[in-house]
């Protein structure tokens, strides 16, 4: 479904698709002087300027009919303006002419994403259960998929070196401020090569997004603000939706999870411009942020690193990790961003219940409305804000009929006080998805069968750390680490005895 909170411009940025790209001619230049001036346009100049592009001034008005789509002389026309304007605001000039497409959606929902490895979908499908997003029985890289296909305004693809802008009408039109973003994307690979990145990890892929997404992000914001005052009358009227896509949300949390580096990023980049200039946040992309925590923070930036976490694989020979060793990493990690998408995911699906993060306190603007928002979303909570690592290895049992899966979820905080607010914090929702404690192990909570995520986890603040691991039952929770004690006796079912938790059970 798709909630109010997530009415938003989603652009990823995506290397994944294949297309034929449409070359830009080199004909836009040969617009002469004389036929500039008769359309009141300054002349070109003598050399490549900021501003200029392909024989089009930033400031100058287009003749654009729309009501019939784009042909291929209007869009060379569009996407030269749309470049020479990127380059104006950006203060850098483009190498080199980007090809465009438009697609219409329906197109785009119907690729090919191409057969998916089960260590893969596995691992991915544990990734989204420990948020409590995406339960055992969904393929979480199907919801994922649905969620693009709904929400996607357009990418820039770095290895072809092209961009495709989506269109939500028939026949294609071009929404310029999306085409603006991505542009700002291939501006970015020009200068400072975007596959040099690694995005191995959602923490990862999060806080690179921060810089890359913030920068675009705040670019459209600084082009929408001309749009309505310098260059006002010039830009073409929006298609479709004003924030791209088609309304339809597959799964708003792993939407609003991915959401924030779109949201915290354009702040993070004004705080730096403000400080240093765009000089300053070109050297961005030599030291780009080490956590989403100093993209919420910006205060934080080179000053609060990430802790290294320490996780041991202590599972027993029934229990194998779930390794990809083609991504450079074996583990998962979410970040501050990752755990307060969690904490508040049940304010959006749990109406009428008790939340962990209020949902007020997340939406302090609604960007469908102020298109001027330039910090769409507060994903700042004093329970996550002690973040300081986390690490989670993922377990498979394969001498079952079916699969079963596991996990250990380590999370290291600031101070003791901060981790016993997360433990707590996570303790809450766990019982607002009905579980209950385990008689005799204070550590230990199942979540009954007839409920969405049902499984037996062990949550354990150590000092600053919080650990939590997941299994089937909990007689299998000491099999995927040993250090959970077996301290209760098993029922006949397998299922240890429980106990009605402290906190009071609500039905869903």
């Amino acid at each position: 479904m798709r909630t109010p909170l997530a009415l938003a411009l989603l652009v990823l940025v995506s290397a994944t698709t294949t297309f034929v790209a449409v070359p830009a001619g080199a004909d836009a230049r040969a617009h002469s002087d004389a036929a500039r001036a008769q359309d009141g346009a300054p002349p070109d100049p003598e050399s490549d300027v900021l501003g200029w592009e392909n024989g089009y001034w930033y400031n100058e008005s287009l003749s654009i009919v729309r009501n019939d789509g784009i042909n291929e002389s209007e869009r060379r026309k569009i996407v030269a303006r749309a470049m020479a304007r990127v380059e104006r605001i950006r203060q850098l000039e483009f190498r080199k002419t980007v090809p465009v497409r438009v697609i219409p959606r329906e197109r785009f929902q119907n690729r090919s994403q191409g057969p998916v490895e089960d260590r893969r979908r596995t691992f991915d499908n544990v990734k989204f259960e420990a948020l409590f997003m995406v339960n055992e029985t969904t393929n979480s890289l199907a919801v994922q998929e649905r969620n693009a296909g709904s929400s996607i305004g357009g990418f820039y693809s770095p290895t072809e070196d092209s961009i495709v802008v989506i269109s939500e009408t028939r026949p294609p039109k071009v929404d310029e401020l999306t085409l603006a973003h991505e542009l700002v994307h291939a501006l970015q690979d020009q200068h400072f090569d975007l596959t040099e990145f690694n995005r191995s990890t959602r923490e990862e892929h999060n806080e690179i997004d921060g810089l890359v997404e913030g920068d675009a992000n705040y670019v459209q914001y600084l082009y929408t603000k001309n749009c309505n005052q310098n260059w006002s009358g010039t830009c073409l009227e929006r298609t479709g939706r004003a924030g791209g896509g088609n309304g339809t949300l597959a799964n708003a949390g792993i939407y609003l999870l991915k959401y924030q580096p779109y949201s915290d990023g354009p702040p993070f980049v004004a705080a730096i411009r403000n400080e240093s200039g765009w000089d300053g946040v070109n050297a961005l992309y030599e030291d780009p942020p080490n956590s989403t925590e100093q993209v919420i923070h910006p205060e934080l930036y080179g000053e609060d690193l990430p802790s290294e976490v320490e996780l041991r694989d202590e599972s027993n020979e029934d229990w194998r990790r779930v390794k990809l060793e083609d991504r450079g990493v074996n583990y998962a990690e979410f970040g501050e961003a990752g755990l307060f998408t969690m904490l508040l995911y049940p304010s959006l699906t749990q109406e009428g219940t008790e939340t962990v993060i209020p949902r007020e306190s997340f939406a302090t603007r609604n960007p469908a409305t102020d298109q001027n928002a330039l910090d769409a979303y507060n994903y700042s909570h004093p329970t996550t804000a002690g973040w300081d690592g986390d690490k989670l290895y993922a377990y498979v049992n394969e001498n079952v009929p079916e699969n079963e899966t596991g996990y250990v979820w380590k999370t290291v905080w600031d101070s003791e006080k901060d981790a016993e607010q997360f433990a707590e914090a996570y303790r809450k929702l766990l019982n607002i998805h009905g579980a209950q404690q385990v008689k005799g192990r204070p550590n230990a909570w199942v979540i009954p069968d007839d409920r969405e995520f049902a499984d037996a986890f062990n949550v354990e603040r150590r000092g600053d750390t919080v650990v939590v691991v997941n299994a089937p039952t909990v007689d299998q929770l000491s099999g995927v680490s040993a250090d959970v004690t077996p301290e209760a006796e098993s029922n006949a079912s397998g299922r240890s005895q429980v106990a009605r938790a402290q906190v009071p059970i609500r039905s869903p």
